[in-house]
């Protein structure tokens, strides 16, 4: 009967997140119109510093990266803060789901939007800049950056939890704009000072952007990367599941 509620939660979110058109727009379509606005103008051939990539490759990545972070995050902590303000999470507590069941929910959900949001991104930088790989590249960039993703939001459902529906916007805008700006997916972290550099390279944004880059590169992602994603996304769903519980028992 668990697993049955589990399911049942899962395949409603992912319903109510196709379903909600506004959403779905500036997920899919930010990331794709800055891409445009900040790689039209910059050359498809010159190196950036410190990388053996192209601007219109490495901000490819750093664009599909941003736009799947823009949809996990900000869509999962509105939308838990506004449900435990309307009652929807104390209705779920009356039910048999456990809190991992209502945590993995709102990261499967989450997680559906970001598929189209890096496909658009990858068409665009594809027909405006010329940007090619061969398929296995684009295939393996698509997995990389989607499950990715899943880190990113398991700290949505956390920080839904930490605030109050009129805290959490501002809230996650800081957590969103300074991972991003610091991780390196709006600037290439090469150009900050070394002290900088030694900061983000531990940041869970760094290390999502780095993924994608050694991808484009034709080399397997680093081990140091993987390992600070999957401790980053333990630490944010292991908060987030004990949130919910902690929840729970103040109602």
């Amino acid at each position: 009967m668990t697993e049955f509620f589990s399911w049942a939660l899962i395949k409603l979110e992912i319903i109510r997140t196709l379903r909600n058109k506004k959403f779905m727009f500036f997920s899919v379509i930010y990331p794709s119109a800055l891409y445009l606005l900040f790689a039209a103008s910059q050359n498809s051939t010159d190196k950036v510093k410190g990388t053996d990539l192209t601007f219109p490759a490495l901000y490819m990545v750093s664009m599909a990266s941003f736009g799947a972070i823009t949809a996990v995050l900000m869509g999962n902590s509105e939308k838990i803060a506004k449900e435990r303000e309307k009652g929807w999470v104390r209705q779920l507590r009356l039910t048999t789901l456990p809190g991992r069941g209502y945590v993995l929910a709102k990261i499967a959900s989450a997680a559906v939007v970001t598929l189209p949001c890096i496909v658009v991104v990858f068409l665009v930088a594809a027909a405006v800049k010329g940007v090619r790989f061969e398929a296995w590249q684009w295939g393996a960039l698509t997995v990389a950056i989607w499950a990715g993703s899943l880190c990113f939001a398991a700290l949505g459902v956390a920080i839904g939890y930490i605030a109050s529906g009129d805290a959490v916007r501002p809230i996650t805008m800081i957590i969103y704009f300074g991972m991003s700006i610091l991780g390196g997916l709006w600037m290439p972290s090469t150009v900050f000072p070394q002290w900088l550099q030694n900061i983000a390279e531990w940041l869970p944004t760094h290390a999502y952007a780095a993924l994608g880059q050694a991808i484009e590169l034709g080399n397997a992602p680093h081990g140091k990367d993987l390992a600070i994603l999957v401790f980053y996304f333990l630490l944010f769903a292991g908060g987030a599941a004990w949130l919910y519980r902690k929840d729970t028992l103040k109602a």
